[in-house]
């Protein structure tokens, strides 16, 4: 892996040395937090979001300790996708 200036300008990387870059923005992963944050994700209000989180559909995409909610934003849309 080659290292790159981060002060480098974009048209003066290769089409290598773009992907790799992006690689590495698109590979975080991503989370909303909360019945607002899982809501904005689907569109929906917060009380439909908390229905949808209470039928168990997303439960492999949740994590949830106490009041605390952490959505992974990949694992539920592919999940409710599959509904």
């Amino acid at each position: 892996m080659k290292n790159i200036d981060p002060r480098t300008p974009i048209w003066r990387l290769t089409v290598e040395e773009f992907l790799e870059v992006s690689k590495k923005i698109n590979s975080e992963k991503k989370y909303e937090f909360g019945l607002k944050g899982l809501a904005k994700m689907l569109g929906c209000s917060i009380s439909k979001a908390s229905e949808i989180k209470s039928s168990g559909l997303l439960d492999d995409a949740i994590i949830q300790n106490g009041n605390i909610i952490i959505i992974d934003k990949e694992k539920a849309l592919a999940l409710f996708a599959q509904k």
